[in-house]
C-alpha cells in the first residue's frame, strides 16, 4: 500500500504481510515493512511496472505490472498513546471481491506498532539485519530501549522499518471521532492514482472496478 500524506509530497511504500490487510473485526496481526520512500508518488512508479528477471531453473521470468485494488483517505492518530491508521474507502464505491479477498474494507482502523531494530527478531522471522531501517541516534531514542514505538511515526520515513498491523475498529470515525472526509471519485480524478502516474496501458484497473478471481 502508498501512503501520501496530504499536503505533502514524501510517500511511503509499505509492504503487508500475507498479501492482504488484518481483519478489523477480528484484531488479525500482520507484519510489514516499509520497502521504499521516494520523494514524490510518481518517482515509485517506476518499481511497479512488469519487470522481467532471469532465474536458473525456469528462464526468464516476468513479475506482472501492479494494480490498483483501492484508493481513499487516512489518518494517522494518537488514541491513549497508541498510533492508529484509520482509512475510508472512496474507490471503488462499493467493495468487490478484489477488495474483499485483500480485505480492503470500506472503513477500518489498525493499531499501528513499529519495531525497534536494535531489540532483535525471532528466528527466520523479519527482514535481514543489512535490510532494517537504519535510524539515526535521535530517531532511535524514541524507543527508549523498548521492542516497539508507538506514538512516533517518523519511525515509517525509512526504508526497512518493521511494524504490526492489529486490526482494531470496522467504524474508526464513530470510534474516534475522525472526520476522514471521503469524497465521490472516479478513475480519471483519483489523485494518488493520478499522482503515481498508473496509466492504463502499463497498469490495468479492472480489479479497482470489476475484478475477478480466475
Amino acid at each position: 500500500m502508498v501512503l501520501r500524506p496530504h499536503g505533502g509530497e514524501k510517500v511511503r511504500l509499505m509492504v503487508v504481510g500475507r498479501k492482504r490487510l488484518p481483519d478489523a473485526e477480528r484484531h488479525e496481526r500482520h507484519w510489514g515493512f516499509v520497502e521504499a520512500i521516494a520523494d514524490s508518488a510518481k518517482d515509485l512508479e517506476k518499481g511497479l511496472r512488469a519487470q522481467s528477471y532471469g532465474t536458473r531453473t525456469r528462464g526468464e521470468r516476468t513479475q506482472p505490472a501492479a494494480r490498483p485494488a483501492g484508493e481513499g483517505v487516512y489518518a494517522v492518530t494518537l488514541e491513549d498513546g497508541q498510533m492508529h491508521l484509520s482509512f475510508a474507502l472512496e474507490l471503488p464505491a462499493k467493495p468487490g471481491e478484489v477488495q474483499k479477498a485483500f480485505r480492503i474494507a470500506p472503513e477500518a482502523s489498525y493499531a499501528l506498532s513499529i519495531k525497534n531494530p536494535e531489540k532483535g527478531k525471532p528466528v527466520n522471522a523479519g527482514l535481514r539485519e543489512e535490510d532494517e531501517a537504519d535510524y539515526p541516534r535521535r530517531l532511535q531514542e524514541e524507543f527508549r530501549g523498548r521492542r516497539f514505538a508507538r506514538e512516533d511515526v517518523r519511525l515509517l520515513d525509512f526504508e526497512g522499518a518493521e511494524f504490526i498491523l492489529i486490526g482494531a475498529r470496522s467504524n474508526p470515525e464513530a470510534e474516534y471521532g475522525l472526520d476522514l472526509d471521503t469524497h465521490d471519485e472516479d478513475y480519471q480524478h483519483a489523485e494518488v492514482i493520478r499522482r503515481l502516474r498508473m496509466v492504463k496501458s502499463r497498469h490495468p484497473i479492472k480489479p479497482l472496478f470489476e475484478g475477478r478471481w480466475a
